[in-house]
């Protein structure tokens, strides 16, 4: 009976709170899309810590900070990507028309077999990394300490680097 006491509180009080979460997502982007998806994603996040939903004495700004959080995760994912397109369009605006095909296949081939030649679970936590997990989101996922995940991730971009040296535009 308690349970459904809570249930039903806890519910009501995502309802009442939902109006001023969306005031808060407009301040982070016009796109009612992408507001949703940011109150939802809040209250998700916020929901796997119920007992600090329930209890937190400055709830919504606590939610304020989680809303944020999300927003600026989406954005450094969304930058990694851009900058990542940015490089390759870079690389391929550098070499003549004739040449573009050819050479980025190679370069693709070569990156692929650099990814490859790691183990499974270092391919794993590398490709977290890239795309766009933080240090201790990977370390939840993999079940291991985020020094380790720090660590591994150093070596292998440092393993990654003199592989594809050749590659270096500097």
């Amino acid at each position: 009976m308690n349970a459904i006491m809570n249930n039903s509180s806890i519910n009501i009080l995502v309802e009442e709170k939902k109006c001023l979460l969306k005031h808060f997502a407009s301040k982070f982007t016009a796109d009612p899309d992408e507001k949703e998806d940011l109150v939802q994603e809040t209250l998700i996040r916020a929901w796997r810590s119920i007992d600090d939903l329930v209890k937190h004495p400055k709830l919504m700004s606590w939610l304020y900070v989680i809303m944020r959080n999300v927003y600026i995760n989406r954005y450094r994912k969304a930058r990694r990507g851009s900058e990542i397109h940015d490089t390759y369009i870079d690389l391929e605006s550098s070499n003549t028309i004739e040449n573009n095909k050819a050479e980025n296949r190679f370069i693709a081939d070569d990156i692929e077999k650099a990814m490859c030649s790691l183990s499974d679970e270092n391919y794993q936590l590398f490709r977290l990394f890239l795309d766009g997990y933080k240090y201790h989101e990977i370390a939840a996922h993999l079940a291991m300490p985020e020094g380790t995940v720090k660590t591994r991730i150093h070596m292998l971009r440092k393993k990654l680097q003199r592989q594809l040296k050749v590659y270096r535009l500097d």
